[in-house]
């Protein structure tokens, strides 16, 4: 198995990254289930009775769900980066972590390869898709602006509660920043300004965010060798300021840099040598 597969716990082995299954935890094992004649449940919800049009419907409507339950929990893995770009995902191994079966996967992997997160390869299966320079820079100057409504809504309707949580994750960002630790502070990062887009309180906006995200911060702060870690960190000390201040301006703009700046780390990635080919096709 290559370095970048995806383990049983939904890890790429070899990396030094929490175990996916901690992301788990939470959630119970997604097992599809089907109510038995008696009332009782059954875990034979994939062998349902399709002579029968109401349960053939009911079981359509549970396959859906639990498919983008997949795919919301694949989708954190790759915005917290435990999927790093490029990483393969083995059907069998998300399902096996998730318990469920391999067609709920199947179709979670379709919707975000549409989407645009993960890539298809005929025979070799799903890997985490590795943005391109030109994606990145188009990502981040739409992100930039799109976290410059998200700093001014924030300043304007954050609570107490807000600012505990963002005091609590700058400190987590400093604390991974002594360890040198790149990836718990781009996780702890991400985590940061999610919590800014969330205390805006738009759902529309907050979609949108999130569409964006695995291909801008949370790449480029894993994929870039060396940068400083402190420095990163130390940025987000005034607009943690300027929310708690509630300066709906200065938020703005300092979230608008904030995202702005992540164009110049680009310089410094190591790219594929075989992108030209691919940007030329």
């Amino acid at each position: 198995m290559s370095g970048n597969d995806v383990g049983m716990a939904g890890t790429p082995h070899g990396e030094g990254t929490s175990d996916v299954a901690a992301a788990c935890e939470p959630t119970a094992p997604m097992v599809l289930q089907r109510p038995s004649s008696d009332g009782s449940r059954s875990p034979k919800g994939l062998k349902a009775d399709m002579t029968n049009p109401e349960e053939r419907q009911s079981t359509l409507v549970t396959r859906a769900v639990l498919s983008e339950g997949v795919k919301d929990r694949i989708l954190t893995w790759i915005l917290e980066g435990e999927l790093a770009p490029g990483s393969r995902i083995v059907e069998t191994r998300v399902a096996r972590e998730l318990g469920v079966s391999q067609a709920p996967v199947r179709e979670a992997l379709r919707d975000l390869a549409i989407l645009g997160f993960v890539e298809m390869e005929p025979h070799k299966g799903a890997r985490v898709r590795k943005p391109s320079r030109e994606e990145l820079t188009q990502a981040i100057e739409v992100r930039a602006e799109l976290e410059a409504l998200g700093g001014r809504l924030a300043a304007a309707r954050r609570t107490e509660q807000c600012i505990v949580d963002l005091e609590a994750l700058y400190l987590a960002m400093d604390e991974a920043a002594d360890r040198g630790d790149a990836h718990d502070q781009a996780r702890n990062t991400t985590r940061f300004h999610e919590r800014i887009i969330k205390a805006a309180h738009n759902p529309t906006l907050e979609r949108q965010w999130a569409m964006l995200e695995p291909f801008s911060r949370t790449y480029i702060t894993t994929s870039v060798r060396s940068v400083d870690l402190h420095r990163l960190s130390k940025r987000h000390e005034l607009l943690l300021a300027a929310i708690r201040d509630q300066d709906e301006e200065l938020a703005a703009d300092l979230s608008r840099r904030h995202a702005v700046e992540a164009i110049d780390l680009l310089d410094d990635i190591e790219w594929e040598r075989d992108e030209a080919t691919r940007t030329e096709a």
